[in-house]
């Protein structure tokens, strides 16, 4: 029986330099994915939904229909069950685990204190864009999304055109977490500026936790001068994100409509890479949330991933 291939996850360097770089996160090194066709000398940490971070940029928003957001957000335990981890045409690689650091925490509509789980990335990158599949349909099984809005990576990236979302104008309540995201730029080259556009930036300790552990200090393998790679996630400090968790050459040439349509066809090499890398977000965040909401925390799909990850 061949061995199953090790996962590559893909990572976007933040936009300072010419290259985008994907870092195959299961052997934590970094490749060169490609030439970026932008450049732009500017802090890459910005903002959240619903919060702390300021907007200061404008982006062209088409709310998500309500046919695809359902598609994303009722997806059936059987799915989730029956792929588990395993995604042998695009591998998947998990978060990583975070020890001895401060409980990253916030306080949620009611004023209770609860886990905090962070996202940074812009929307013209393509790794954020391959990201946000999983993000969005597991921070579904804990909670509520609305405001989620339509669009593609830069069509001047790497992987161009990848058919996604943004968070730009998106809410998310739960009894169990607060989300908070920051999308630093559009999608959009203005050439005049050599630069994206600027939409969100972050909170003082929004950049703290960015600055700190997106870093070689704390990102296994990771080289200092590619410090700072989005897309980064910090579920309650307990565990990391640093970049794509499968690749986003698995979404080219498809539509952000078939992609959404298909995600209950459990033989889909598409629907195994995104279920797979949700599975493992679920498990990462139950760890976090205390094993709550239990019915999804104790489900044989993110049991799967929990044993994959040892946790």
């Amino acid at each position: 029986m061949a061995k199953k291939p090790a996962a590559r996850k893909q990572v976007a360097r933040k936009p300072a330099a010419k290259v985008s770089k994907g870092r195959p996160v299961g052997l934590f090194t970094w490749i060169a994915v490609g030439l970026v066709v932008v450049v732009v000398a500017a802090l890459v940490v910005i903002k959240v939904t619903s919060g702390s971070a300021t907007t200061s940029g404008t982006s062209s928003f088409q709310a998500t229909d309500a046919a695809t957001v359902a598609e994303l957000t009722t997806i059936p335990a059987s799915v989730f069950n029956t792929i588990g981890v395993d995604s042998p045409v695009s591998p998947v690689s998990p978060p990583q685990a975070l020890a001895g650091q401060p409980a990253l925490t916030a306080t949620d509509a009611n004023g209770k204190t609860v886990p905090e789980v962070f996202y940074l990335g812009a929307e013209y990158c393509p790794f954020c864009a391959a990201q946000r599949w999983p993000v969005i349909i597991a921070l579904s099984r804990f909670g509520k999304w609305s405001g989620l809005g339509n669009m593609t990576s830069s069509s001047s990236d790497v992987y161009p055109s990848t058919p996604t979302f943004t968070f730009l104008k998106s809410k998310y309540t739960s009894p169990y977490l607060v989300f908070k995201s920051v999308e630093t730029e559009t999608n959009v080259y203005d050439s005049s500026t050599g630069a994206y556009g600027t939409l969100q930036t972050p909170s003082a300790s929004e950049k703290a936790l960015f600055d700190k552990y997106d870093t070689s200090t704390y990102i296994k393998g990771l080289s200092s001068s590619d410090d700072g790679s989005i897309p980064f996630m910090s579920i309650g400090n307990k565990f990391l994100v640093s970049g794509a968790s499968y690749t986003p050459a698995t979404l080219q040439s498809l539509s952000r409509t078939s992609i959404a349509q298909a995600l209950q066809t459990t033989t889909s090499p598409v629907t195994e890479a995104i279920i797979t890398s949700a599975n493992y977000l679920t498990a990462a965040i139950c760890s976090v949330t205390g094993q709550m909401p239990s019915n999804v925390c104790t489900s044989a799909g993110v049991l799967a991933a929990k044993k994959a990850m040892k946790i």
